[in-house]
């Protein structure tokens, strides 16, 4: 049928349309973010637990 159009390729609900794939991508990259966030400021505590460490056993 000519008149018959393929729209799953156009619909914002298709799985593969790219809006979906922008958001997907979008929260995959916020998660990321997240964790750099959480391993920096583990990484900022043990430099600041080291350096009261040894300000405490400096003679």
């Amino acid at each position: 049928m000519p008149d018959s159009q393929d729209v799953s390729a156009e619909s914002p609900d298709s799985p593969d349309s790219p809006e979906k794939r922008r958001l997907a991508q979008e929260k995959k990259n916020e998660r990321y973010v997240w964790w750099y966030l959480a391993y920096f400021l583990f990484g900022i505590h043990i430099v600041a637990f080291v350096m009261i460490f040894a300000v405490m056993h400096a003679k």
